[in-house]
């Protein structure tokens, strides 16, 4: 009985975000209008929200740009906060006559129906990686563009430019066939390059480093034993995952991924469509990388590519291997086993190939030996491993594992 009085005088409030400011609006349980739609420019939030809100109000707002700031100043004021799915919130409220305020009513009154599909609030850490992967991918676009005008620069007068996308002094002797305005032009886009290069790297050496530090180096030491895998890609995977447990079924974490194909179906008739795109860009475009990585590189995924390239296009033969890896994904992460297709040297490998991407700062002062060895003994593999020999003319040492212990506090049994 207790429950249902609280539950009655519980307010429903929804926040209808913009750029410069939010409609707040609050409904009580039957859908009555209680808090009358009001516009809130976002100079003034902070200090509007704790003199009008309730510790007892339950507040939706959907996912925007700027929705995560919005969700930090209203977490510690109620007593909760939904994210929600915009797309899926159009689904269900299509208006005919659509304004502001009558958008954060509806939203109020689905909140007090509890029809308000909901999306995942990552924790402040997972949206910092997030952002950061984001201004890479934006960056390597912003490069690739640049790269592409320079091409054409080459193409339209027939200059014999090296194929690849490098363009070095030595190999642009053409540059000075060129007009003056041309030229002046082609120098500022090998500026560009320039400085984008470097901004790039700057920002794939902080993920190096991020990839040696928890909460992110226990995940990553799953993730670097498959094949394909990589610094960047191996990041950009753990951001869009966040949190492995909320994906109860290897099937939902491929269908967040939106590798999945679509399907429509009216009757008895059934027609396949393609891929859904749901999801996070940068997360598809890892995983479809680390792909093509692992059909070059590893006979096992290697057999099953060139069997659905038999009966499938190529490029959709790609995507049925990235749908296959996540569900290896899925595996190592959620049951925190290795990778069954390697023995433990390959794994070894795997691990060196990793510390081959970090120097020695973000190693933490690990040798490269070191390095390996400390992983092999978080994953519990390789005990009486004392060098990796898969290629006869180039042996890699591990260090003893006496020698890790000595080094490393977090290995050490309590006591």
């Amino acid at each position: 009985m207790k429950e249902e009085e609280k539950s009655s005088h519980c307010r429903y409030v929804a926040l209808d975000i913009h750029k410069h400011y939010s409609v707040v609006a609050g409904v009580d349980r039957d859908g009555q209008e209680i808090l009358p739609p009001c516009r809130v420019e976002h100079l003034d939030l902070e200090n509007w929200l704790p003199k009008h809100l309730l510790r007892t109000d339950r507040v939706v707002i959907e996912s925007t740009t700027n929705a995560w700031h919005v969700y930090d100043l209203l977490e510690p004021l109620v007593a909760e906060v939904l994210v929600a799915n915009p797309i899926k919130v159009k689904q269900i409220a299509c208006a005919r006559v659509k304004t502001d305020k009558k958008d954060t009513l509806i939203l109020a009154r689905l909140l007090a129906a509890n029809l308000v599909p909901t999306v995942w609030v990552p924790p402040k850490h997972v949206r910092e990686l997030r952002q950061l992967i984001s201004q890479r991918r934006r960056l390597v676009g912003m490069h690739t563009q640049v790269v592409n005008r320079m091409h054409s620069v080459s193409h339209r007068h027939h200059l014999g430019h090296p194929k690849g996308k490098r363009f070095q002094e030595k190999d642009m002797g053409w540059r000075e066939s060129l007009g003056k305005m041309e030229r002046f032009q082609l120098d500022l886009d090998l500026e560009t390059k320039k400085y984008l290069k470097m901004q790039i790297d700057q920002i794939t050496k902080e993920l190096g480093s991020m990839s040696h530090q928890e909460p992110w180096a226990s995940q990553m030491m799953y993730l670097m034993q498959i094949p394909g895998f990589g610094v960047v890609t191996g990041m950009t995977v753990l951001a869009a995952i966040g949190d492995i447990a909320r994906f109860e079924t290897p099937k939902a974490l491929a269908s967040y991924s939106g590798l999945t194909p679509g399907v429509e179906q009216s009757g008895v008739k059934l027609r396949g469509k393609s891929i859904t795109k749901e999801g996070r860009r940068e997360f598809r475009w890892a995983m479809v990388e680390v792909a093509q990585r692992a059909v070059k590189a590893d006979p096992h995924w290697k057999r099953l590519f060139s069997e659905l390239e038999r009966r499938m296009h190529r490029n959709q033969a790609i995507v049925a291997v990235a749908r296959h890896l996540l569900m290896v994904v899925w595996y190592v992460l959620s049951q925190g086993k290795s990778y069954r297709h390697y023995s433990d040297e390959r794994i070894a490998y795997k691990y060196y190939t990793w510390s081959w991407q970090l120097d020695e700062a973000q190693r933490k002062g690990l040798t490269r030996p070191q390095f390996v060895r400390y992983y092999l003994m978080r994953l519990g593999v390789g005990a009486d491993l004392q060098r990796v020999a898969l290629d006869p003319k180039h042996p890699h040492r591990l260090a003893s594992e006496s020698e890790i212990l000595e080094m490393m506090t977090d290995l050490q049994p309590p006591g």
